[in-house]
């Protein structure tokens, strides 16, 4: 998109090129080719990067008017990101799909925050404010960015303390009596700096619940702080401190039926009836449906110039969350299939890496250890009678859940009994456990043999240590005579299974100065998600262990990115060959996720960004995705064979302009309008019509007036302005008991915001 085209990845921290580059950057002038990144691990201008990426500053975002993760994406080719909850995000690059909750199984998207890992699902999401830029890798990054790298990686990155004293105040009000309240304080000098910033949210549900005791659903109340110190004694080190906390206390979301009950508009736009457990908070930890969420991450990073052209940089990171989210599993007035999870952990890391560059060479080399410890507890809580007539029909026409939301199941227990009970509660309960360790080394150099070409190879050498467990407490069901969920029953005691592993990622990349602000690039890499050591129960019981193969990606890219004239931006093709591609599915007999070998999978695409500036104060915008890409069809794949990946669109593009003309000499005005394109997508593999979602183009607009030199501003959005209705996902955990539920995504909303600076 405009401004945020150019960027790209490495592994070093060649913190004595940033003059350098800057200085290219400052004679370019100010468009694309004069981003710096960091995706190399040291300061580079993003043309000079020769990897497919995209960057965006937190003055871009502000201007379009992103505010979530989600929103982002819209903006980004080959990005797509699914917050289904703050508890379940979807990260997707490339059409390859991150998003499981399980303690066992390996991210494929790494999701980094200020340099550290931060991609176990439940721990990942957060809001965005105060961000210095959000720079997206595609493609595979092991040798940057760790394992959790198979396709791509997102790497967050926080505005530091400056010298100097500034602040700034946002307030916000819109429908859904939205609140919004953000800013930040900076105070300090040259050698020690500080910086607290923060972001509040809340909102009404969108979507009402009839339920009595229930609130409205897919409300928000969400709230960041973060703190910062910067330390630089000399000019030769500088050492951040970094601490953050992440808060939602947000209500219930909307899973909602369309077999089930009525919700009055194509079954999933009107008003719902989630009534949740009457024994929610015993039995599932809270009394109504919602998030409950806290993380808490603390990151030290120094960086120490100790000799000419040699620099050391270490990275050190600590996160830990705890979620509880309670969710009504068939969408419907029923107390049937009703569900919580609790999925608590924490992650730590060190990195520290040697980097060297001279004219013709820059090379690096380091180590990193990765550990991480959590659990996913699932506790379930339905009455008898209402489980077994809903999904075994044992009374033959009474049926499960009426058009108007009254539940004729809830008679079956008094039928199947001739009146003796008249209502039986179950409670269960299952988890998992996955505590991972990773060692690893890692080297890059590049050779510069003339002025115009630059020869890179890297790799890491990586020990994985991967140790699961599994426990569950499922009680015999009084009127079946079993467990209702058909999970084998540990008795609440755990089983434990443990594996290591090891792997070489390699990568050699090709970058071809043409001018100074325009690059031809290539690369290879390989990719790799972690094996899954994945294990359960069956009856005795006894371990039931199944090992999941390492999902292996071969990558192959080539692209030209940089500035002519007015125009600045790239095109990149790229190829990618998996074998032993992972799926996620709900088991179809128990609702559980699990993971299985879908087979080989291949993945051609294309991207492409330009950016017209026409005046320095107007710019126009346009961005495209194309991938062809699924589980390769033939037979040995079985039923994902020729299947497109889930949630992957084959065609993706965002266009729009970018307004900010002066008016007086200290006021301006602004405007930024934008149309977000997104084709079909399938929410589950193997692919199914049903639970699938059509083309969605979306409109939003950004705009207001700033005056007294930027000090004051007043500025009114909306975003989805033709308030266009669309799935954000379907399918769910209701969908392997046969009843899917579907998820309506967000409605229009607007605003005003204020701002004043200082």
């Amino acid at each position: 998109m405009a401004g945020s085209i150019l960027a790209g990845g490495h592994s070093a921290a060649f913190a004595e090129e940033a003059p350098a580059a800057e200085a290219q950057a400052d004679s370019a002038g100010d468009d694309s080719s004069s981003i710096i990144v960091t995706a190399q691990k040291y300061r580079q201008r993003a043309v000079d990067v020769p990897l497919t990426m995209t960057v965006e500053s937190g003055e871009r975002m502000r201007e379009l008017g992103v505010t979530d993760l989600g929103d982002l994406s819209n903006y980004v080719p080959g990005l797509n990101v699914q917050v289904q909850s703050a508890n379940n995000p979807g990260f997707v690059i490339r059409g390859i799909t991150s998003d499981s909750g399980s303690a066992q199984q390996a991210p494929r998207v790494t999701l980094y925050y200020n340099g550290v890992d931060i991609s176990r699902s439940r721990g990942a999401y957060q809001g965005l404010y105060d961000l210095e830029r959000i720079e997206v890798l595609k493609g595979p990054q092991a040798t940057l960015f760790g394992t959790a790298a198979t396709i791509g990686a997102i790497s967050l990155i926080s505005t530091k303390p400056k010298a100097g004293v500034s602040a700034q105040l946002t307030g916000g009000y819109g429908n859904y009596d939205a609140y919004k309240l953000e800013g930040y304080v900076n105070a300090g000098s040259d050698v020690l700096a500080g910086r607290v910033a923060w972001q509040w949210k809340k909102r009404d549900g969108y979507v009402p619940n009839l339920a009595p005791g229930q609130e409205d659903l897919y409300a928000q109340d969400q709230l960041g702080l973060r703190g910062s110190l910067r330390f630089t004694p000399t000019s030769d080190f500088t050492a951040d401190l970094i601490v953050t906390y992440d808060r939602q206390r947000n209500s219930g979301t909307p899973f909602l039926s369309k077999a089930l009950g009525s919700t009055a508009v194509d079954g999933v736009y009107g008003p719902a009836y989630l009534g949740g457990s009457p024994y929610s908070a015993q039995v599932l930890g809270a009394s109504k449906l919602g998030l409950h969420r806290d993380v808490y991450d603390v990151n030290f990073t120094a960086s120490w110039d100790f000799a000419d052209g040699w620099n050391f940089t270490t990275v050190n990171g600590y996160r830990d969350f705890d979620a509880l989210e309670v969710f009504d599993a068939d969408g419907s007035a029923a107390w049937y299939l009703e569900f919580a999870e609790h999925a608590k952990g924490w992650e730590a890391s060190h990195e520290g890496r040697f980097t060297y560059s001279d004219d013709q060479w820059r090379a690096s080399f380091g180590w990193n250890y990765f550990i991480e410890d959590s659990y996913q507890n699932v506790p379930f809580s339905t009455e008898e009678g209402t489980y077994l007539q809903c999904t075994l029909n044992i009374i033959p026409g009474l049926g499960c859940v009426a058009p108007d939301n009254t539940v004729p199941a809830s008679l079956a227990t008094g039928l199947a009994t001739g009146g003796l009970l008249s209502a039986v509660p179950y409670a269960s309960w299952f988890e998992n456990k996955g505590r991972n360790q990773s060692w690893s080394m890692f080297g890059d150099a590049t050779w510069k043999p003339t002025p115009e070409l630059e020869l890179t190879a890297g790799a890491r050498v990586l020990i994985e240590k991967r140790k699961s467990g599994y426990g569950a407490y499922q009680p015999n069901s009084v009127l079946a005579g079993v467990p209702l969920l058909p999970l084998a029953n540990t008795g609440g005691d755990f089983f434990y299974a443990e594996r290591s592993y090891e792997a070489l990622l390699p990568r050699f990349n090709v970058l071809y100065h043409i001018t100074p602000t325009l690059n031809l690039y290539a690369t290879v890499s390989e990719g790799r998600r972690s094996p899954v050591v994945q294990l359960s129960a069956a009856p005795g019981p006894v371990p039931a262990l199944d090992l999941i193969p390492a999902e292996k990606v071969w990558n192959y890219e080539a692209g030209i990115k940089g500035t002519v004239g007015m125009f600045s931006g790239s095109l990149g093709v790229y190829y990618d060959d998996y074998s032993n591609f992972q799926v996620t599915i709900v088991d179809a007999a128990t609702g559980v996720t699990r993971t299985e070998s879908a087979g080989s999978a291949a993945n051609l695409g294309v991207e492409g960004e330009i950016e017209a500036r026409f005046t320095e104060w107007l710019r126009a915008f346009g961005n495209f995705g194309f991938i062809s890409g699924g589980v390769d069809d033939k037979a040995s794949n079985g039923v994902y064979a020729g299947n497109q990946f889930r949630l992957q669109p084959k065609w993706q593009w965002s266009a729009g302009f970018m307004l900010n003309a002066p008016v007086t000499e200290s006021a301006r005005v602004f405007l930024a309008p934008s149309v977000t394109y997104r084709s079909k997508i399938y929410f589950e593999l193997p692919n199914s019509e049903p639970i699938s979602q059509g083309p969605v183009t979306l409109v939003n607009v950004r705009g207001g007036v700033s005056f007294a030199n930027d000090r004051f501003e007043i500025a009114g959005y909306a975003r989805n302005l033709t308030d266009k209705r669309y799935l954000l996902d379907a399918g769910n955990t209701g969908g392997g008991f046969g009843y899917p539920t579907f998820i309506p995504a967000e409605p229009r909303t607007y605003g005003i915001e204020l701002t004043a600076r200082y």
